[in-house]
């Protein structure tokens, strides 16, 4: 009924595991994949030899081998412990479902200590390739008798199967705690989050990029380059930009951000606006007392006590002083050096985007450069950024928009993921302009509310994020399907 695919080196682990697998009688065949050029046989197994286990190639190979119903696919090599029937359950879940792809929560040993590791449902916006399906899944053979691979990936055959098993399948995850592992990338969220910029993986990402672009095509939510211009001059604003800062308790930072605004050289009138957040540190002091100082200051604090992030913006836009370009500064974060809110007002005259995206440095808290250093965002391209922003989790800072527009769509109400939401939104009809150049200093530190999220906070994230991107796909589909009939 299953063939196993598992990668293989010799590790008294890999033994185990095979003896485990053995244990079930679903299992009818094994395949261990070895990247060694001569391998000692072992007793009810054969051996495959696989370059990359990421590669189309490996992919092709396991189709053509594959004479079973079903593929029990094990796609890092690692320490696993199968638990009670679980190979059984594994198997009833698709047999009863018929779907393409079945997965499951698992456990992971860290230090000696196991721990529950719940996953996320899989939905159509869930394209980033590191959704965490874990590291053991089983796949529907009959659904790879569609299976094509048009180009030939060393990195992105894995998700581009699973890309296909989407588009014509079930991917359904199973909410129990099928087997156990060891986690192998054991680094804090806030470290992980940049692996998609950083230029050692930019081949990986070339090769992604291209995967979901082709799904894209497939599913008619690719977006061809043909933008909207946005009329730079159009509109009454006693200010030329706004920089809006909403915060919330961060005494010990919120005075050298406003002093870093109030610097600023510019060749027109710009204010910055604080929307403070209901702060009970010293941070609401602060802010009076430069505001008292500085008429270039406008200090709100809002009526509504529901707001998140998003909300405070919403605040500050629709505000009558807010200026005709609204620019990103955190309360954490500072500006490098008195031209920035210049450099990102000429980008909007000369590119006429809707909305900026610049560079940061990322530092600790006395400005120092830490690793990853630059964020620069240059998998970024003018034809293509729109439709890889939906494969990625961010689209970097400092983010600037267009006010009129800002207005028009709102910002959602929440304080995770609210700059990602407008970014698609504008994206579909508008050009995103892109600074390379670092404008920002981005501050890491212990208060940072993403520095080391936990796995239930990850999960939330991560859902949210994959449930914007489900949203857009289907906007993208329908905008698509209005354009096709107008013409």
């Amino acid at each position: 009924m299953i063939t196993a695919f598992l990668p293989f080196s010799r590790l008294q682990y890999s033994i185990e595991t095979i003896n485990d697998l053995l244990r079930s009688r679903l299992i009818s065949k094994i395949y261990l994949l070895s990247g060694e050029e001569k391998t000692e046989p072992i007793e009810n197994c054969e051996i495959l030899k696989v370059k990359d286990l990421t590669s189309s190639a490996a992919i092709d190979l396991i189709v053509k081998k594959n004479q079973s119903k079903y593929i029990l696919l094990f796609t890092r090599d690692n320490n696993y412990q199968l638990g009670q029937f679980s190979v059984e359950r594994f198997y009833n879940v698709m047999n009863s479902t018929d779907a393409g792809l079945v997965y499951s929560n698992y456990n992971t040993i860290q230090e000696g200590s196991v721990s529950r590791l719940p996953v996320n449902d899989y939905q159509p916006g869930s394209l980033r390739d590191d959704f965490n399906f874990g590291p053991l899944i089983m796949i529907n053979a009959a659904y790879l008798k569609s299976y094509k691979n048009e180009n030939e990936y060393k990195h992105a055959g894995i998700y581009n199967l699973r890309l296909h098993l989407s588009r014509v399948s079930e991917i359904i995850r199973i909410p129990e705690y099928l087997y156990t592992t060891v986690e192998t990338d054991t680094r804090k969220s806030g470290v992980k989050q940049f692996d998609y910029v950083n230029p050692k993986n930019r081949d990986v990402q070339i090769e992604m990029e291209n995967a979901v672009t082709d799904h894209l095509k497939k599913i008619n939510a690719y977006l061809s380059p043909d933008f909207k211009e946005i009329d730079p001059d159009s509109g009454e604003f006693e200010f030329e930009a706004s920089v809006i800062m909403p915060v919330k308790n961060r005494a010990s930072t919120v005075g050298d951000a406003i002093s870093s605004v109030l610097s600023q050289k510019t060749s027109f009138k710009f204010n910055m606006i604080v929307v403070d957040n209901y702060s009970d540190d010293g941070t609401t002091d602060i802010i009076k007392n430069l505001a008292d100082k500085d008429s270039r200051l406008i200090h709100i604090i809002p009526e509504r006590k529901d707001l998140g992030i998003g909300g405070c913006w919403n605040e500050a836009v629709h505000n009558k002083l807010c200026g005709r370009y609204s620019v990103q500064l955190d309360s954490d974060d500072v500006y490098p050096d008195e031209n920035t809110v210049q450099i990102i007002v000429d980008t909007f005259k000369k590119e006429k985007c809707a909305m900026v995206i610049g560079t940061y440095r990322m530092t600790n808290f006395k400005l120092e450069e830490i690793p990853p250093g630059v964020i620069d965002h240059r998998e970024w391209t003018p034809d293509n950024g729109r439709n890889n922003a939906l494969r990625i989790n961010g689209l970097g800072a400092p983010r600037s928009f267009y006010t009129p527009i800002l207005r028009e769509y709102k910002i959602p109400n929440v304080s995770y993921g609210e700059d990602y939401a407008v970014g698609l939104l504008i994206s579909r009809d508008y050009q995103i302009g892109r600074i390379y150049e670092p404008i920002y200093l981005c501050r890491r530190w212990e208060g940072n509310s993403d520095a080391a999220l936990d796995i239930e906070k990850q999960n939330s994230y991560n859902e949210y994020k994959d449930r914007l991107r489900t949203i857009e796909i289907l906007a993208r589909q329908r905008k698509n399907e209005n354009d096709n009939r107008a013409t």
